[in-house]
């Protein structure tokens, strides 16, 4: 079973309107509350400018195996996309560490809604995370539309 270990904190309390990408998302900065209990764990993360946040969807309700996605007007499968309805609503992002004051980090860049728990930290580390990717599928000719495109109500829970 899953717990959360903090509470991610942003200017985003709707999602409709709110990056769908880190990248379309940099200069927005947001504060990880990791629970005290865990703030030793926090060592050493100040050396690292990046990390990988691992958070629940929160207000994600339900699934479709075909959806439309964001950067999209075609149906796609839901595991070639970012969707945020999935079976297991489990989302990450890499966000730029700005800094740690005790058990709050300071991030930049950061595309989730206010009060997302947050599962796990991870350091991003380019030479184990970002991997040179030959083929990138239907976002080979769309990814570009992430720095400028915006939420609408597309995955909202249904009613």
């Amino acid at each position: 079973m899953l717990r959360p270990i903090g509470t991610i904190e942003t200017p985003f309390n709707d999602s409709k309107g709110m990056p769908i990408q880190p990248t379309g998302a940099v200069d927005v900065v947001g504060r990880v509350i990791v629970d005290p209990a865990y703030v030793e764990g926090l060592d050493d993360l100040e050396d690292f400018s990046h990390l990988i946040l691992i958070y629940h969807f929160h207000r994600s309700d339900g699934y479709r195996l075909k959806v439309t996605p964001f950067m999209d007007t075609a149906v796609r499968g839901l595991f070639a996309t970012r969707a945020p309805r999935r079976p297991n609503p489990i989302g990450l992002s890499v966000v730029r560490l700005l800094s740690r004051r005790g058990h709050i980090l300071h991030v930049q860049g950061i595309d989730v809604l206010n009060g997302t728990p947050l599962l796990d930290i991870k350091p991003f580390v380019p030479a184990f995370d970002a991997p040179a990717a030959e083929r990138t599928g239907w976002l080979e000719v769309n990814s570009h539309k992430a720095t400028a495109l915006r939420s609408d109500d597309r995955f909202k829970p249904e009613e």
